[in-house]
């Protein structure tokens, strides 16, 4: 076990730039066009302390929300109109420590991580999701999945910052093709929230992943050029975060290519900005069917009125939604909890389709729990809720492997030309198996 270097150096920013409005510049402007930060209000008073720990529980999407107490105490010059506006609301991100102190009292892990976190993922929450985690306690999951604490700069052995040999797999900048018939395309390298966990936290927020002319044709030129694929994903970064303009010119440059079939975004907006979920994106979004969305919702708390809106929004334009969680040590690594997000899911029109063993990254031991804990939640929910609610539970495997589904042994073996199998319930069935 080693710390990784925290050394002194110029901060990395993933502020938007002012100077490319065009698409295709080969300039780096990060959504949305810039605007003036609010300030924050100040610490309150101890008497009103009080007023800050707010009932966040998971209410049904027609009951009132506490997310308005929270724009009166702490953004009380803005308007509803400010707050819904998704620009403002990237704009007005939460990107230091200390400005997280005025909404949250810092545990010494997470004070620690303040050195180092100019040579890692940086720190990034919308508006909209911390009040999701004010009033809550330390240990509250949502607030582990976005606030950096020092394990973050602890690697163990087995981690990378590349686990999943994307680097090896990536035939122009940008672009992954590891299965024959798709790729992954990135897009940028901006979130307006930051997991701790990412995937990609070796490239996301650093700005080295431009949305410009030459790297984009670059991909989209050998995508014409191997007509195997039939299936792109957009992700990074977030695509949701790009404008409606640059967006939908992408979206249609691939609808040109003949042999792609398929379009897949994978984001996690609805849960952490679903004010960018605009009927005007949506109207967009329909014009390049067929068109699928991969969602990214961790835990039931997540699935807010605002995060309903938006998928509706989504399903009602008639894209797939599918859910793919990341399976996070004492987070939601639980049946119960597992159970509520799932039914949540179903309820928004999200389709749970992956849970994801969270991948070999550096620094995610704290997040990682062991395989058997993915197998119990399986056992836990297949027989006890509906097939639809039940995701395929993965490893991703390293050095480039690809997705590995797991499964409970519910095939104990065989007697004579007969299967045995195990139900949900452990009772044992024999099934009279047809042979070759």
């Amino acid at each position: 076990m080693h710390r990784n270097g925290c050394r002194t150096m110029k901060p990395k920013t993933d502020v938007p730039s002012t100077r490319a409005n065009e698409v295709g510049s080969e300039v780096e402007e990060e959504p949305p066009s810039p605007q003036p930060c609010v300030p924050l209000a100040p610490h309150l008073p101890a008497k009103n302390l009080a007023r800050r720990k707010l009932a966040l529980h998971s209410p049904p999407p027609d009951t009132p929300t506490p997310r308005r107490r929270f724009k009166q105490i702490y953004y009380p010059d803005i308007s509803e109109r400010q707050w819904n506006d998704w620009q403002w609301q990237i704009a007005n991100r939460i990107r230091s420590l200390s400005q997280l102190e005025r909404f949250l009292r810092l545990t010494p892990q997470e004070q620690m991580s303040a050195e180092c976190l100019q040579t890692k993922l940086p720190l990034a929450i919308t508006p909209y999701y911390l009040s999701l985690l004010v009033g809550r306690g330390e240990a509250y999951p949502l607030r582990r999945t976005v606030v950096p604490v020092i394990n973050e700069f602890i690697t163990q052995p087995g981690e990378a910052d590349d686990p999943l040999g994307e680097e090896n797999q990536s035939p122009v900048p940008g672009l992954v093709h590891r299965y024959p018939d798709r790729v992954l395309f990135l897009t940028l390298d901006f979130c307006s929230t930051y997991c701790r966990y990412c995937t990609r936290s070796r490239v996301v927020g650093h700005g080295r992943l431009f949305f410009n002319r030459r790297r984009l044709e670059n991909a989209l030129d050998y995508i014409r050029r191997t007509p195997t694929i039939r299936d792109v994903l957009l992700s990074g970064g977030d695509p949701l975060t790009l404008g409606d303009s640059r967006l939908d010119w992408l979206l249609t440059r691939l609808r040109q290519i003949k042999h792609v079939q398929i379009i897949r975004i994978g984001t996690k907006v609805p849960a952490v900005l679903p004010q960018r979920i605009t009927p005007q994106l949506v109207r967009m979004l329909r014009r390049h069917h067929p068109l699928l969305m991969s969602l990214h919702f961790t835990h039931p708390d997540e699935c807010t009125p605002e995060a309903y809106r938006a998928c509706q929004r989504l399903a009602d334009a008639g894209i797939p939604l599918g859910s793919q969680t990341v399976l996070l040590n004492q987070i939601n690594d639980s049946v119960e909890t597992m159970r509520d997000l799932v039914h949540h899911l179903l309820q928004m029109r999200v389709r749970p389709y992956y849970l994801y063993q969270c991948d070999p990254i550096s620094g995610s031991a704290h997040f990682r729990t062991p395989v058997e804990k993915g197998l119990e939640i399986i056992r836990g929910l297949r027989g006890f809720t509906s097939g639809y609610a039940i995701p395929t539970y993965v490893i991703d495997a390293p050095g480039g492997g690809g997705k590995i589904p797991l499964m409970p042994n519910y095939c104990q073996g065989r007697e004579g030309d007969q299967l045995v199998l195990q139900n949900y319930e452990g009772k044992t069935f024999h099934y009279p198996d047809v042979m070759s």
